[in-house]
């Protein structure tokens, strides 16, 4: 299945909004490639691509999915996205390897939050597109209702439709091809000719018309042509329509239904026709030596190749997905991580079928294909050889927006739930996890709570480890508002050599982030020089737990100015000690207060929901700082919230903007906590210890 022209070879991410039917209809183009002798059904759980055990309970497309198919003198990489933002990561690589696309809608259901997500995902990495309607048997299916929201959603091309249907809903048998003016009804799952519906001849004359006028744009001399009243041949119709989607100006529209297999033989025969080779796609950005260069797609040039996939297989161990973009790679071979700078051996390649893996003696420049067992290889990673040693820029992922505090619900399995995380971040980029020193919590963060529930489900199936999700602690600080004088005194006789330890240290506050500063001036020996230390070090010990609620003790200036000794009974024990007493007295009886981290938070919304979301911020005690417009109707929204306010946040935004809303999140510096908080915050912390 690997001997193919390159400019024959076809990579096509298949994306849509979660529900659309974006697995039903590759497994419906692999049945009518003939790649596959059953129609897999994800409602049974027999389909090809959603074979995970997640994906088959959920009914929902979790890991991106390969489906080679050939077709005629073509060879097609169908690429199966997910469709929920939560998977969002694994849309983004199959996008960045892809050099097409074919968006997918519902016909009842028509253009959702999804669909503009993965058409301006598609569009953001300059795929060509195709769109297809699918379920057209469907209950409430209107073919253009959903014709209509597509040209009022996506205003930056010219929406036409390319093949339409003969009736719809229960009376959905068939489809007309504009182009070809041919109509087609389907027995089973086999389609047959026919002749076109007379009650179609006026709707099929203005499509035409409007097909005609969207080939004419894509091309300047055709349209020149077509403007001085001349008739396009239908070469130039079909040549003027692919320039036109190479270059983004248009997005033909086909209708079927996946689950009667209606419509798929023309959405294969138009994606080979319409939609660009590897080598029309044209050549990519590289880098070596620090600086960007071009590499061409040719299989007679140096062997490079991107991973966009890692994954864990139960049967051959870690599974690695690559892109060729130039030269050749055979089985059994050695290859050069330039990303890393390591050599790793190759052994048998793949060509990956969903979960089913074909041998191949090798893997040429455009074409899609998988290796068992690289050592040190990840996901971003180039492959190439070291004389070439070009990296291909990684692919960009997006930060995490939801975190939780992970917690083993037996402490005998720690060391399994971090081997089991540590595995899943191999797989996805889109995970993070770090732990907190201050909470001493391990910190899970993903795209949503879905995506961190079906990784906690993966632990224990995998693993056999259960963990639980739970709110993160706010890492709050303590700090000294005022100037204060103390003195500390330890002083210990019972018998024997004793304890003293005796100083007068001035306490205020510094500027917020320059932590501590201890500053000796002692004169005349009042403290002996080596026991000063000692009282610095008893400070910083005594500022790991404040005296208001236990937190961490930040920005304050410690000064060091009188105290004494005893000859005998003093030592650093006794200072630090004292030192220790001098700070909690200070604490205890100086102006002080909470900190709480505050983060600078980026809301990008369509302008429709910009008074909800600003004041959802003032409701969080955030404060807007700026507004940014961006294209089209978007707005970016800056602010800055307490940590404390932001939990969950990315579920609420969801809700508030109907999904079309995204965030980003960093920290940005601490700041006083108001004083009912404070008090609120006492009170709990006061319970916690209370419980203990």
């Amino acid at each position: 299945m690997n001997k193919h022209l390159v400019k024959n070879i076809r990579n096509i991410g298949i994306i849509s909004h979660g529900g659309a039917g974006k697995t039903s209809l590759v497994e419906s183009l692999m049945f009518t490639a003939g790649a596959t002798k059953r129609l897999g059904r994800v409602d049974e759980g027999t389909s090809m691509m959603d074979y995970d055990k997640e994906e088959i309970k959920r009914k929902v497309t979790i890991n991106t999915s390969l489906a080679p198919c050939k077709w005629k003198d073509y060879k097609i990489n169908l690429i199966d996205t997910p469709g929920y933002f939560d998977f969002v990561g694994e849309l983004k690589g199959a996008l960045r390897v892809a050099d097409s696309s074919i968006l997918v809608m519902c016909a009842a259901s028509g253009v959702e939050v999804g669909t503009e997500q993965a058409y301006n995902y598609a569009k953001g990495y300059q795929l060509p597109k195709l769109a297809f309607v699918n379920k057209m048997d469907r209950e409430n299916a209107n073919f253009n209702d959903v014709l209509n929201q597509i040209k009022e959603n996506f205003k930056d091309v010219l929406v036409v439709p390319l093949t339409i249907p003969i009736g719809e809903a229960e009376s959905f048998s068939g489809i007309v091809d504009i182009y070809n003016l041919e109509a087609y009804s389907y027995k089973g799952l086999k389609s047959l000719k026919e002749d076109i519906p007379s009650d179609k001849e006026n709707e099929i004359k203005m499509h035409r018309e409007s097909l005609i006028e969207a080939a004419a744009e894509g091309d300047d001399d055709l349209l020149m042509k077509y403007l001085e009243g001349d008739e396009l041949t239908k070469d130039e119709v079909l040549y003027g329509l692919k320039k036109g989607i190479e270059t983004g100006k248009v997005l033909p529209v086909l209708a079927g239904s996946a689950y009667h297999n209606i419509g798929t033989e023309k959405l294969l025969e138009y994606a080979t026709l319409l939609l660009p080779s590897p080598i029309e796609k044209g050549e990519i950005s590289v880098i070596k030596d620090e600086e960007e260069s071009t590499l061409k797609v040719d299989k007679k040039e140096q062997f490079t190749a991107l991973v966009f996939k890692t994954m864990a297989d139960p049967y051959v161990g870690k599974l690695t997905f690559f892109r060729v973009y130039s030269g050749v790679l055979k089985s059994d071979s050695q290859v050069y991580n330039s990303s890393k700078e390591l050599t790793e051996r190759i052994g048998q390649l793949f060509l990956m079928q969903g979960k089913d893996q074909i041998p191949v003696d090798y893997v040429q420049a455009g074409d899609i294909a998988a290796v068992a067992k690289l050592q040190d290889t990840g996901t971003g990673d180039t492959l190439s050889n070291e004389e070439s040693n070009v990296r291909i820029k990684p692919i960009n992922y997006p930060n995490p927006v939801i975190s939780f505090a992970v917690e083993p619900k037996s402490k005998n399995d720690e060391e399994k739930v971090g081997m089991g995380i540590s595995k899943f971040l191999e797989e996805d980029p889109t995970i993070t996890v770090e732990r907190n020193k201050e909470t001493k919590e391990t910190i899970l963060s993903g795209m949503g709570e879905m995506h961190l529930d079906v990784l906690i489900n993966r632990l224990s199936s995998k693993f056999g480890v259960e963990v639980e999700l739970k709110k993160p602690k706010i890492p709050y600080k303590e700090t000294l508002k005022g100037k204060i004088k103390v003195e500390g005194k330890h002083k210990k006789q019972s018998g024997g050599r004793g304890q003293f330890g005796h100083v007068w240290i001035e306490f205020e506050p510094l500027d917020r982030g320059e932590q501590f500063e201890f500053v000796d001036k002692i004169f005349g020996g009042a403290v002996p020089r080596n026991y000063i230390p000692a009282v610095e070090k008893g400070l910083i010990e005594a500022m790991e737990e404040g005296v208001i609620a236990g937190y961490p003790v930040v920005d304050i200036k410690a000064t060091l100015f009188d105290g004494s000794y005893h000859s005998v009974d003093s030592s650093e024990m006794a200072f630090k000690i004292a030192a220790s007493q001098a700070f909690k007295e200070a604490m205890l009886k100086g102006q002080s207060a909470i900190l709480e981290p505050i983060m600078d938070v980026k809301v990008t919304v369509d302008e429709q929901f910009m008074g909800d979301i600003m004041g959802d911020m003032n409701s969080r005690r955030g404060k807007i700082i700026g507004m940014d417009p961006l294209s089209g109707r978007m707005q970016k929204i800056k602010a800055q919230v307490p940590l404390a306010e932001m939990y969950q946040y990315s579920i609420d935004l969801r809700s508030k903007t109907q999904g079309r809303g995204s965030f980003t999140m960093e920290y940005s510096h601490y700041e006083e906590v108001p004083p009912q908080i404070t008090k609120d915050i006492i009170n709990k912390k006061d319970s916690v210890m209370a419980g203990k």
